[in-house]
């Protein structure tokens, strides 16, 4: 046999005693369990529910006498824009017998998660770690996907955002000069952030408000109007505030203050903002 038959007869017999590589056959988040593969530029919102999938190819299989098993492994976790994990990690195995009819199996696993109800705008991720447990080959990838979240600005200390002053707690665009009518009822509406977070990200807030005349003195107060005092996994950023006041009918026509107090009772700091309105 020549040199360069020889060569030929090596690099087939070589290829056809090639061991599978271990691959990930396919990665993909879905609306709900076995369905359509979600498109790359699909924006989840805090409070749904995503189901993941992942198919693995490439798998080695155990020989015991007659038949054939795999044996693998997989961890999986779920990180925000800023790498913070929105649950505990996620981890399994897959054990199963392949057959000689089952060349096409391909191992799959699935897992569920819920976008936190407070979580931010951003791209977050899903790294993903399969091991061959017979081979000992390990495998990685990295899923991102897009949340369309609620934007509050970050701050380091306790302040209140977006804050807005409606006609109906259902409206959707504040007013820009608020005037209300005796009889009115009042509503603000804002997002208190900058709390401290406690063990096992607890937090407490409260807030209150008070109306002042036009020379600054106080009519009305509700010093403690509302409360939420709350712990999680994933700590929440957040907390929407919302307040109403029923104007009495025989209230005088003329400009006033809605100065509303916030308190943060883990991190014992207090904000307070002011927001003038009339009654015409």
């Amino acid at each position: 046999m020549s040199g360069t038959r020889l060569m030929l007869w090596f690099a087939t017999a070589t290829a056809a005693f090639a061991q599978p590589k271990l691959a990930f056959d396919r990665v993909a988040l879905h609306q709900f369990e076995d369905g359509p593969v979600l498109a790359a530029d699909y924006e989840f919102v805090p409070g749904e529910t995503a189901y993941f999938s992942c198919r693995i190819t490439g798998y080695r299989a155990a020989k015991n006498d007659e038949q054939q098993n795999v044996k693998l492994s997989w961890q999986m976790r779920v990180l925000d824009s800023a790498g913070v994990p929105l649950e505990k990690d996620k981890s399994g195995e897959i054990k199963d017998t392949v057959l000689p009819q089952d060349k096409d199996w391909k191992p799959k696993f699935l897992a569920t998660f819920i976008v936190p109800g407070f979580a931010a705008s951003g791209t977050y991720h899903i790294p993903v770690k399969v091991k061959d447990e017979v081979a000992g080959s390990e495998i990685t990838v990295d899923l991102p996907f897009r949340v369309h979240g609620h934007d509050v600005a970050p701050s380091e200390t306790l302040v209140a955002r977006n804050f807005q002053m409606l006609r109906a707690e259902d409206d959707r665009a504040p007013m820009r000069n608020p005037v209300y009518q005796p009889g009115d009822m009042l509503w603000a509406r804002f997002d208190i952030t900058g709390f401290k977070l406690g063990e096992g990200n607890h937090f407490s807030v409260s807030y209150g408000l008070a109306i002042l005349n036009e020379s600054g003195e106080q009519l009305f107060a509700q010093p403690d109007a509302a409360s939420e005092e709350k712990e999680s996994f994933y700590p929440q950023r957040y907390v929407p505030g919302v307040l109403s006041l029923s104007l009495n009918a025989n209230v005088a026509k003329a400009p006033y203050t809605l100065l509303v107090t916030i308190h943060d009772k883990v991190g014992n700091q207090s904000f307070e903002i002011k927001q003038p309105f009339r009654v015409e």
